[in-house]
């Protein structure tokens, strides 16, 4: 089990985080992305995933610069409740809310950035702009094909459900046409596919994604 702790912004902003450290010594620093439902429990308990493998993570509060302390479900209306919140965000500013929780991961050596959703798309934008991070995973981020004019200066994998009703097939090959060199990865499954608290939760293609994140945070971060 891990606590909330506080962050603070190269602008001096100061949002909650979720922080799970690892049994022994961290093999690396890992930043847990969250969707657009707030670092619920769903986030929390993945980000302790990630710590029992040997990160040392930290999961932002990337609403908290619009409404603090943001814990919807996977109703029809808490995905109305997020959505309104996520447009009410700025990217410039989340990422700035990325940067500090990167910052914060780093005494444990190399970062990693994990993100879903929202948090997929936005670490695709840490792994092409920020510093610090050695490799980012993109579990179904449906804004990274209207990004593609940028490029990872790090290694990127991502996944993404073939029967995702928010992200088009057209996306995800523009995607891979685009990075002919980087893993990305296909699932009989829909949108949040790897979320065990939702009714999309596939959890024969969420162990597969995660056979295969795991091995790639070892060679990148460690």
């Amino acid at each position: 089990m891990g606590q909330m702790i506080k962050l603070t912004t190269s602008d001096g902003f100061v949002l909650d985080a979720y922080r799970a450290e690892p049994a022994g010594v961290a093999r690396g620093g890992l930043v847990v992305l969250q969707e657009i439902f707030g670092v619920n429990p769903h986030i929390r308990s993945v980000a302790d995933r990630f710590a029992a493998l040997g990160y040392l993570v930290v999961a932002p509060a990337l609403f908290d610069r619009v409404k603090p302390k943001v814990e919807l479900g996977y109703e029809p209306s808490d995905m109305q409740a997020g959505v309104a919140l996520n447009k009410q965000t700025t990217h410039e500013d989340t990422m700035k809310d990325v940067a500090a929780a990167i910052a914060a991961v780093t005494e444990a050596g190399r970062v990693g950035v994990v993100g879903y959703c929202w948090g997929g798309t936005l670490a695709y934008a840490a792994a092409c702009d920020l510093p610090g991070v050695y490799a980012a995973v993109c579990y179904y981020g449906g804004g990274i094909a209207g990004m593609l004019d940028e490029k990872p200066t790090v290694p990127v994998m991502m996944h993404f459900g073939e029967q995702d009703t928010h992200i088009p097939v057209e996306d995800v090959a523009k995607i891979r046409e685009a990075m002919p060199y980087t893993p990305i990865f296909t699932y009989q499954a829909g949108h949040g596919f790897n979320c065990d608290a939702r009714g999309s939760f596939d959890k024969p293609s969420a162990d597969l994604a995660m056979s295969r994140t795991e091995p790639f945070l070892r060679e990148n971060v460690g």
